[in-house]
């Protein structure tokens, strides 16, 4: 019967449960919380798994693995905040923007992962992957089912906006794929550009304006300001040196 109700955690676990609610002395409905509990903790298990699989995240990082000390302008609340998911359920925007090496993807991902144990499907995309796919899905003329692909997951991760400048066409393609899920689905982007760049990123001005106008209206801009990681190891190696400072203008 427990097979047929695909209660498989409970069919796997009955005899060692059963002993540990006479153990404890459970009430019968006390020892049903206790199997519940242990059914929906299976599930869940399997849930979260299957769901890091199809987010397609690039690494593992989590928030505890952050080095926020390294990172002082990051505002630690606000991060703690954007892993509640409450702005997956409002279907709003989120842009980390910074320098390369400053730990944009890692906070991306992290945040992703929290939103899959809460509950919410993700998926992980660099930007060039999402620009190549969408046109070559309208020279396919499949453009309707790449954007619909990208617009059912509670949340989308664009990772590394800006490194790359769109070609025009594509840049408009993104723009369809941001006003698909303007309000109905939320947004993560990192950049290394700051969003007054963006008309140079996109390639047009105008577009930028639209797509900035969708993104920003439901928003959380993070802006991190500090060394790369990967170079500050460096440094404390010997192998670069620190920037020098700029010569001040002789005074007269």
């Amino acid at each position: 019967m427990l097979t047929r109700l695909k209660l498989t955690a409970v069919r796997d676990q009955l005899d060692t449960l059963i002993d540990e609610a006479g153990r404890r002395e459970l009430t019968i409905r006390e020892a049903l919380t206790l199997f519940c509990e242990r059914e929906i903790a299976r599930k869940d298990h399997r849930r979260i798994d299957m769901s890091l699989g199809l987010a397609r995240f690039p690494f593992v990082r989590d928030l505890s693995g952050f080095d926020f000390a390294a990172q002082p302008s990051l505002d630690k609340a606000q991060i703690r905040e954007l892993s509640t998911g409450r702005f997956i359920a409002n279907g709003e925007a989120v842009l980390l923007l910074g320098p390369p090496g400053v730990g944009k993807t890692h906070l991306a991902v992290a945040l992703g992962r929290e939103a899959i144990v809460a509950g919410y499907t993700v998926l992980f995309v660099p930007a060039t992957t999402l620009v190549a796919q969408l046109a070559k899905a309208h020279q396919d003329c499949r453009l309707e089912e790449r954007l619909t692909h990208y617009g059912k997951p509670k949340l989308l991760i664009v990772d590394e906006l800006g490194y790359l400048p769109f070609e025009p066409d594509a840049a408009h393609l993104f723009f369809q794929l941001v006003s698909r899920r303007y309000e109905r689905g939320a947004m993560l982007v990192t950049s290394n550009r700051p969003v007054g760049e963006w008309g140079t990123v996109f390639g047009d001005a105008v577009v930028a304006t639209a797509i900035l106008d969708r993104l920003l209206h439901h928003s959380h801009v993070v802006t991190i300001r500090g060394d790369s990681y990967r170079l500050r190891e460096k440094r404390r190696s010997g192998l670069l040196q620190k920037p020098a400072p700029a010569p001040q203008p002789a005074t007269t």
